[in-house]
């Protein structure tokens, strides 16, 4: 049992020497991260959380997927030709920038704005109205209580049983960029502590590397929570 604790203690070890060897290369180097690309569209974020997101389109089939923070615009290619295997679906990328170049794909729809203004809000309750599964990707302003804003903001949008997926939430030692401040782990620290309608799916972290560490928020099934609500 000693020895089975030890060993988790070093695997453990081993993930977060790993994790801050990779994500200061980054920083420090320009590399890794920052040197990943989508169908030569630079993507800022982990292959393996890029993995992980393929398996989640393919078990939800969204038919809309709303991303806050479009960058250069490479997730949200990676998403639209994801979709494209699926058959179905379509993204509304958010920024408060308008990059040139950025990827063009009859899938994708680029929006100007803040993803916490009221004229977004309104434009994606009306986008979202009667959409049978939608799912949402928060990738913007880092600081907790913009991010906080946004949880609370766009969780209404997302469907039974797909995901509300909070990126970056390794920043602030968690287990990198100590020195960030409050960012998007304790923003989701707040938000399921006021909201148990969604959980950190650890599945979606199997593959022991990943930038959004209980970031992948589950939406319960309504039926089913309340359900096992009625027996406590």
């Amino acid at each position: 049992m000693q020895y089975q604790i030890q060993a988790q203690v070093r695997d453990q070890d081993i993930i977060q020497w790993f994790h801050q060897l990779y994500y200061n290369a980054a920083q420090q180097k320009g590399l890794t991260w920052q040197k990943t690309y989508w169908m030569g569209i630079p993507v800022y974020k982990c292959p393996l959380d890029l993995w992980i997101y393929q398996e989640i389109l393919f078990e939800v089939k969204p038919e809309l997927i709303i991303e806050s923070g479009t960058l250069f615009g490479g997730s949200a290619l990676f998403l639209a030709q994801m979709c494209d295997l699926l058959g179905q679906g379509e993204i509304v990328s958010i920024d408060i920038q308008d990059r040139p170049n950025r990827p063009q794909h009859p899938r994708i729809s680029y929006w100007l704005g803040s993803s916490t203004s009221e004229a977004i809000i309104e434009r994606l309750r009306q986008k979202t109205a009667n959409k049978s599964s939608v799912l949402v990707i928060l990738d913007s302003d880092h600081r907790a209580d913009h991010v906080l804003q946004e949880l609370r903001l766009y969780s209404p949008f997302v469907t039974a049983e797909s995901y509300l997926i909070v990126e970056d939430t390794n920043i602030n030692g968690h287990p990198v960029y100590p020195e960030y401040g409050p960012g998007p782990m304790e923003a989701v620290q707040a938000f399921l502590s006021e909201d148990s309608s969604f959980y950190a799916e650890q599945e979606c972290e199997k593959l022991y590397l990943t930038f959004n560490p209980s970031g992948y928020l589950k939406k319960r099934n309504c039926k089913d929570f309340a359900d096992s609500s009625d027996t406590f």
